[in-house]
């Protein structure tokens, strides 16, 4: 008796129709369910970049017999002073290649054929697996998690010691919090954070990619505001998803570190998260050495270096944006100086293309 034939199914890969509500839930579904899918694999990240800072987006997706089988988003960064390049995921900590064996060679040469036929000469995966002969980024970041408690108390008892303490101080010196989506809480997260980014000498994002970002998110983004004497002092925009929340955006301005505003701001977003039965914290990513990493570090979050990895044409160096790079020194120097006004109208022009 002869064995039963199965029929070989085929491995296809296409760019994606984010356009198409349906397509886009069925992304997100299966991003959703897949053990690696993670918030930038999601399209929404994918379409607010796009419409927030106007760089375009292709998202990837492998199938097999029809169903989906892996996806690969990816924004085509465009910039003067920085150069083109393709990056999973665009404004992104995490993302690229979700998809194993097959699926994700096949997804790494697409992805690699649609940079090279944009004109772009690299692209950048921010985690997922490493293809072949692709070139491993040196260790520039590390992601800062945590388990959350049952309760708020027990958290304020599991703080290191000096956090608790600055939490407290916070408590007498007034500070409130408020956590909303509105207009009012989208003004007073781009006042705190835009001087919180020019301190530190970077160029802000683009307003618009933080509205985007709450619009395409909807339930799933919100603002929280710390507040002294009616002023914003110090706020985080956060995203759950899988049961996680992901303060991303956030900072203080100058008053901040006296007012123990970021201090309030992170220990009540924990507290808010833990409300509402979420018991995991992603803080995010921050450069190995800077002043955010030392203060992750000083909260005793769990570090987790992060793998990227980048491609690019021969004899192509791979684009070069760490703030770190001796280059940038006195341009940095130069950015912490300028008034917050100009630094608001002309940052967002440069932040766009950093990616």
């Amino acid at each position: 008796m002869n064995a039963p034939i199965h029929p070989v199914r085929t491995l296809s890969v296409r760019v994606a129709d984010l356009s198409d509500p349906g397509e886009r839930a069925r992304i997100d579904g299966f991003v959703t369910e897949h053990p690696d899918g993670t918030l930038f694999h999601r399209p929404q990240w994918t379409r607010a970049v796009e419409r927030g800072c106007r760089q375009r987006a292709h998202y990837l997706v492998a199938e097999r017999g029809g169903a989906l089988a892996g996806c690969l988003p990816l924004t085509e960064i465009r910039s003067p002073l920085f150069g083109n390049a393709f990056v999973s995921a665009g404004f992104g900590t995490g993302g690229g290649i979700m998809g194993e064996g097959d699926v994700g060679a096949a997804l790494a040469e697409a992805g690699w054929a649609l940079a090279q036929e944009q004109g772009c000469s690299s692209l950048e995966l921010r985690g997922g697996p490493v293809p072949e002969r692709w070139q491993v980024r040196p260790h520039v970041y590390s992601v800062f998690t945590r388990d959350l408690p049952d309760n708020g108390d027990t958290l304020l008892k599991e703080l290191p010691r000096r956090q608790r303490a600055e939490v407290r101080k916070g408590r007498e010196l007034g500070l409130t919090v408020s956590i909303g989506r509105d207009e009012a809480h989208r003004a007073a997260h781009f006042r705190a954070y835009s001087e919180s980014v020019r301190n530190l000498g970077t160029p802000v994002f683009p307003k618009s990619l933080f509205g985007a970002a709450l619009d395409e998110f909807g339930d799933e983004a919100e603002i929280l505001v710390a507040w002294h004497e009616q002023r914003p002092i110090a706020t985080m925009l956060s995203f759950t998803f899988k049961g996680v929340i992901h303060p991303y955006w956030g900072g203080g301005i100058r008053d901040a570190r006296t007012l123990r505003g970021n201090d309030i701001a992170w220990f009540e977003l924990m507290r808010h998260a833990i409300e509402r039965g979420i018991h995991r914290a992603d803080f995010g990513r921050s450069k190995v050495d800077t002043g955010p990493w030392n203060r992750k570090r000083i909260w005793a979050f769990d570090e987790t270096p992060l793998v990227y990895a980048v491609r690019t044409a021969d004899g192509t160096a791979p684009r070069e944006v760490n703030p770190l790079n001796p280059r940038y020194r006195l341009k940095i120097a130069a950015w912490q100086r300028l008034p917050l006004w100009l630094a608001n109208r002309v940052g967002p022009f440069i932040a766009r293309g950093l990616g």
